[in-house]
């Protein structure tokens, strides 16, 4: 079953042109998926059948997944077993007729313009970590893009003269997005001062963000530096990787932005995914509404 794996995981890199971190996921939930199998004594994927496939969605929430973990093991398995009819590996899918389970739509956690600022001031930008941290903050904020993408960035792909930066993101789907004159600052401060002071004898690495040992900051290490922030500075909320894209896309309708141009800067497929955003936009709304309007309340 492993062989099997390993050719589905080539078929999305090769053919699908999936990014790393995507590639990852859809592996460490097949991953899990086959164990679980041989565990119930299935030696064969021909052997499979839609009971072993409920079941095992029934094992996940018995572990206490959440319905968002059940849901994508349920894509990435899905995807496999619809690759290995398509290669004749087997003759019949399994999850057919088997739900994906139901997300529910949360309103994405969001911090206030005061909290942000709070959040991109904490760096200690005197030394080279915090100079790093300072810019890799401002970009984060100043473009929404993902973790994923930031790290990924190599010094080529900011333009601080023009003003944007160019990402790739899911699918290898690359788009351009405007990088503010704040932002751009702290980078080409980082990039001139402190990067050269970070890359030690690595002359030939490329990544913009590096860590101590000169070589390209992976995901673990930008968590630890933003829940390391997110402590001295106080801020209450639960703040995780992503917290600054949510709130650059919050802040952004808030001030009148269109939702479709919020739409291509975050790199949505679909706008139904950008249109959550205008939930935390009308529940401002009725705040900043209760709070001064004279006749809000009874």
């Amino acid at each position: 079953m492993k062989n099997e794996l390993q050719s589905f995981i080539h078929f999305l890199s090769d053919e699908r042109g999936l990014a790393r971190n995507t590639l990852e996921s859809y592996e460490r939930d097949i991953i899990q998926y086959l164990s679980f199998l041989e565990e119930q004594g299935i030696e064969s994927l021909t052997d499979t059948k839609k009971i072993q496939i409920s079941s095992y969605l029934m094992h996940l929430k018995q572990l206490g997944r959440a319905a968002a973990t059940q849901s994508r093991n349920m894509v990435s398995i899905r995807a496999f077993y619809h690759y290995l009819v398509r290669e004749r590996r087997i003759q019949q899918d399994p999850t057919l007729y088997i739900e994906t389970p139901k997300l529910e739509k949360r309103v994405p956690n969001v911090l206030t313009i005061t909290e942000v600022e709070s959040l991109l001031d904490a760096p200690n930008t005197e030394v080279p970590n915090g100079m790093r941290d300072k810019a890799m903050l401002e970009l984060l904020y100043a473009t929404g893009i993902r973790v994923s993408e930031l790290i990924y960035l190599d010094v080529e792909n900011v333009n601080l003269e023009l003003g944007f930066v160019r990402c790739v993101g899911t699918a290898l789907k690359e788009r351009i997005i405007p990088l503010g004159g704040i932002a751009a600052d702290y980078v080409a401060s980082y990039i001139q001062i402190m990067r050269p002071r970070l890359l030690k004898h690595s002359e030939t690495e490329q990544a913009l963000f590096i860590n101590h040992l000169g070589t390209r900051i992976t995901r673990q290490g930008f968590w630890k530096i933003i829940k390391k922030y997110a402590a001295e500075t106080q801020i209450v909320k639960e703040i995780t990787p992503h917290t600054l894209r949510h709130s650059f896309a919050a802040h952004l309708l808030e001030n009148g932005a269109d939702l479709r141009s919020v739409q291509e800067m975050l790199g949505h497929a679909d706008i139904s995914t950008t249109q959550i955003y205008t939930q935390v936009t009308r529940s401002k709304m009725k705040e900043v509404y209760d709070r001064a309007h004279p006749r809000a309340k009874r």
